[in-house]
Order: structure tokens, then sequence, then C-alpha cells
């Protein structure tokens, strides 16, 4: 398809958007923002632009606030709470409920017209404006932008493979941090909100939804979510940016981001807001390279806490080697399973932190520090038959504690990918 472009106006001065400082409360925590307007106006339709994923103050929309007000847009752009919200925790239902504080507060301001507010929402957001608007008739419509169609789990596990493909990693290390590890991270708690299934409330909206996506999106799965709200929302306007990545900046490849959103995207919302059309209307779904897979819950041999308790055992039994002298069989587990595992401890951090950017070169679809662990793993496997052999022959009750770790050892490594292909 091809969007119709208009010029965007020149960036805003103190001319031609006014900025009032406004706050609100949810609850017991208040929230800041900002009302971007154009000067004078009346009547004029208003938008609650709805955060991503992350800690973000209404700085980081302004520029598209601004955008919005010199198209004659009321907009409130608002610091998004810190209390109750980390990388552990979090809830969409609390999210929304400031989304519609946010509302009602926009809704009160004269010059607003009360009937013709709606939000805004991206990524993360694509998920809270949708259930906001669910659960009241207060919000006009719904604006998003690489909004999910799927569970925030498989989400994820999306992006991080798409992430570590890109950086040439194949092999075991991929489904471990994609798949493996998130299902451990959802099962202990410290993943929130990881199935969280958006169809339900998408299928309740009777509001107008303007649905937007960059074609090259990698941390939403786009053509799945066209395809989902093309047959979830009733009323609903979707569009596919060609060049464009996951908040609309222009890309070359999905990964990057060059200065500018994609041409229309500002001048569409603008025009949509101001006169919602009355058929619905989408584009072709965008191809996607890789489709997403369900990230499922853990099996009854699986939990957190047995993990854990894994964990400790392979420590306290590979850490008793370093206490004396023992068969050097023995003492080559005693190493290379401590190295193994606080070594796989390290680098799933790394993983996790910097979506796997941060463990260097890749040789034969490896980063050399999970080739080196992997390498050390076959070692320990190596050893446990040497340790099996000193142990029969002893007997000894610290070759024996030795053994058992050993032992464990090779199901957890498996379980883990370190001895994977």
């Amino acid at each position: 398809m091809i969007l119709a472009v208009t010029a965007l106006a020149p960036p805003a001065s103190a001319a031609d958007v006014t900025n009032d400082e406004v706050s609100f409360r949810n609850g017991a925590v208040t929230l800041h923002g900002t009302v971007v307007a154009p000067p004078g106006g009346t009547k004029l339709p208003g938008l609650v632009m709805v955060h991503g994923s992350g800690a973000h103050s209404r700085d980081d929309y302004r520029d598209q606030a601004e955008a919005f007000a010199r198209q004659g847009i009321a907009t409130l752009i608002y610091d998004k709470r810190t209390e109750g919200y980390s990388q552990f925790e979090r809830s969409y239902a609390t999210l929304a409920d400031d989304a519609l504080a946010a509302v009602s507060a926009l809704r009160k301001r004269s010059g607003v017209d009360p009937a013709r507010v709606g939000v805004w929402g991206l990524s993360e957001g694509g998920w809270v404006a949708p259930l906001a608007a669910s659960r009241s008739s207060d919000v006009a419509f719904v604006v998003t932008l690489g909004a999910n169609g799927v569970e925030p789990a498989r989400q994820q596990s999306w992006a991080v493979e798409n992430q570590l493909r890109r950086l040439g990693m194949t092999g075991s290390i991929v489904p471990m941090a994609s798949s493996t590890m998130l299902r451990q991270l959802a099962g202990g708690g410290v993943f929130p909100e990881p199935h969280y299934d958006p169809v339900p409330v998408l299928k309740s909206l009777r509001q107008p939804v303007l649905g937007l996506w960059g074609a090259k999106d990698v941390l939403t799965p786009p053509g799945e979510a066209v395809r989902i709200f093309r047959d979830s929302v009733a009323h609903h306007t979707l569009r596919v940016f060609p060049d464009a990545q996951h908040q609309l900046r222009r890309t070359t490849d999905g990964f990057d981001k060059l200065p500018g959103y994609a041409p229309g995207y500002l001048e569409l919302v603008g025009s949509w807001v101001q006169h919602p059309p009355g058929a619905s209307t989408a584009d072709a779904p965008p191809p996607q390279e890789r489709q997403s897979t369900a990230v499922t819950p853990l099996s009854w041999y699986e939990p957190a806490w047995l993990q854990l308790a894994v964990l400790v055992l392979l420590l306290v039994a590979f850490g008793s080697g370093l206490v004396r002298r023992i068969a050097r069989p023995a003492r080559w587990l005693s190493v290379t399973g401590l190295l193994a595992v606080l070594g796989f401890l390290v680098v799933d951090v790394v993983i996790q932190l910097s979506m796997g950017k941060g463990l260097g070169p890749v040789v034969a679809g490896r980063p050399l520090p999970w080739l080196a662990l992997q390498l050390v793993s076959l070692g320990a496997v190596a050893a446990t038959i040497g340790t099996a052999v000193a142990w029969w022959r002893t007997r000894g009750f610290r070759l024996g504690l030795l053994l058992a770790g050993g032992v464990l050892f090779v199901p957890w490594a498996v379980y883990w990918g370190l001895l994977g292909v």
C-alpha cells in the first residue's frame, strides 16, 4: 500500500505548541506529565501516550507529542511509574489504570473534547493501551505501535533468537537463551506477566483501533501481529511501513535506527485521530523469516526450586574435591565441574543483560566463552568416568560425593545445552 504523505511542520517552538504541567493519581501513586497542545484550540481530540517497556520519562515521547499537537491533537505525555515497576515486577492492569487516570485528567481540560480522547501505546504499551480501553468507555480510540498479538514470553523468545542469530550464533546456545532460560525465569516468577494473552482483550474492544508496525521489526513478530489484530479487532485500521523498525524509526535491517520516523507515520496518526474511518482496512502482513513459538510452562521435573537445588548440590560436590588430596581424575572433575557451573552462570547473566552482544567473537556458531564451557563440560564428563573407576577401587566417601556430582552434572549440562551441538 502507498501511504499519502503530507509535509510535516517545522520543529516545534513556543509559538506553535503549549506545554502545561499536570499531575494525576492512581491510588497512592501520583504521576506527573505534560499536555502538549496547539495554542487556543477548542474541542480538540486528545491522546494519552503509553510507554514501552523499561524506565521512561515523558521526554522520550515529546517529539511525537509535538508533532501530534501541530496537527491539532492535545497530547498528554507522562513519567512512567517506578513504584511497583521493574525488570522483575510489573502489572499490566496497574499500568492500564495509570493510563486511564491520564485519560481522565485530559478529558477534564478545557479545550479538549472529552468524547474524543484515546490512548497510544508502544510495544509493551501495545498490551497496556488496549487493556485500558477494554476497561473504560471513556477511551474513544486506540493507537498502537509495534504491538504484540502474542504472549510476552513468546515475543521475548522470538526477539532473543533474532539477536543471537544476527550475531552469528547457532546450535544449543540459541534454544538455551531463547527458550530454556526464559521458561525458568517465568516459572521462577522473575519474568513478569509472561503468559499474558492479549487476544481476549482485543476481541472485547468496541473502539476503533489504528495498529502500526514496521515490516523490519525484530522485537515484535509483525506478520503474526497484523494477522491477530485483523482477526480479533472489530473496527481496525492496520498499516505496515516497509523500511521501519519496532518504534517506526527508519532502518536498514531492523536493528539499526536511522534519524527520523518512517515517512507518513506521524501524519497518518494525526489524520486518523481527527477523522477515524468507518470501515476496517488492513495491509498485508509482512513476511517473517521465522514464526514465533510458544514458551511453555515448566514441566513437573524442571521447577525453578529444583534447578536451584541441583545447582547447590553440584557446587558442594565439586567443591569437596578442593579440600584435600584425592585421585587425579577426581581433582580434574572438581576443577572442570566448578568451571562449567560457575562459568555457565556468568555467561547466562551476560546473555540476559546484553542479548548476547557481550560474549565476544563467534567461532563455528558459538561465542568463545560458550565454546570453552562446552569443552570444559566434555572434560567433566570424561573426569566423571575416571572418578567412577577410582571410586570402585576405594569406595571412599569423598570420591563418592564427587562421583555423584559428576553423574548429576550430565543431565544438568544436557538440559542447559552445554553438551548439545
